[in-house]
């Protein structure tokens, strides 16, 4: 082993990054993570590929596009909840 390295080119991330995934922090309320889990467990699956299915699943039922004054009131409604 060296006793000092050299950095400069060095990058942060994965060693092996993922294609098509990116890495978040996401803050879900515990009943809906504890929920995901048990029925990941269940199924033999990992609990993040059941929230991702169930994501994807939502935006292709949802087909209707939002419009201009949909979007203005919902952020009028979280701008109040948060203030």
């Amino acid at each position: 082993m060296k006793k000092e390295y050299d950095f400069k080119g060095a990058k942060r991330g994965a060693v092996i990054p993922q294609k098509g995934k990116s890495r978040i922090t996401i803050y879900l309320d515990n009943d809906i993570l504890d929920a995901f889990r048990d029925k990941a467990d269940a199924a033999g699956r990992g609990y993040q590929t059941m929230i991702n299915d169930a994501l994807r699943e939502y935006l292709f039922k949802s087909s209707k596009a939002i419009d201009a004054e949909t979007l203005r009131r919902i952020i009028r409604e979280e701008l109040r909840k948060a203030s």
